[in-house]
């Protein structure tokens, strides 16, 4: 199993963005106090509000979960993301989804842009699509277009 933690912006719109949007489903998130995120070396005394998520097909069986999270009190310096390349670090997030066409109807009808020229055949009936997400960070999609 992997976790993969995000810090946003604004949670309740990041939250929309991974239900909503890209199809995810909200789990049980927690919170880290502050004097904890202060000793475990995550931040500077600040607390922490952690929303997980979970692919659908995958709620409740063991697999990656993505957990975003805010500090309205110290908010972070946006990098550049204007292309993968752009920042170094954890460039952007793959999500393998059971129908792209579905997908990009929901990115469409959250007025999401699709970035390049995707969705874009990889071969074998599989698709690429790339968005960003409300904070700028990289998103891709692959799966089968029906």
């Amino acid at each position: 199993m992997v976790d993969i933690g995000i810090v946003v912006k604004d949670l309740e719109k990041s939250a929309r963005f991974y239900t909503e949007v890209l199809g995810l489903k909200e789990v049980k998130g927690f919170t880290v106090p502050a004097d904890k995120t202060t000793r475990f070396g995550l931040a500077d005394n600040q607390p922490a509000t952690v929303r997980v998520f979970v692919l659908d097909e995958t709620a409740g069986q063991p697999g990656t979960r993505l957990k975003i999270m805010s500090f309205p009190k110290a908010p972070g310096v946006q990098p550049d993301q204007e292309y993968i390349h752009s920042t170094l670090g954890l460039s952007y997030l793959t999500l393998f989804v059971t129908d792209m066409d579905r997908a990009v109807e929901r990115l469409n009808k959250a007025r999401v842009g699709l970035l390049g020229e995707t969705p874009a055949p990889l071969g074998g009936g599989t698709f690429l699509t790339v968005v960003h997400d409300p904070d700028g960070n990289f998103i891709e999609l692959i799966g089968p277009s029906k």
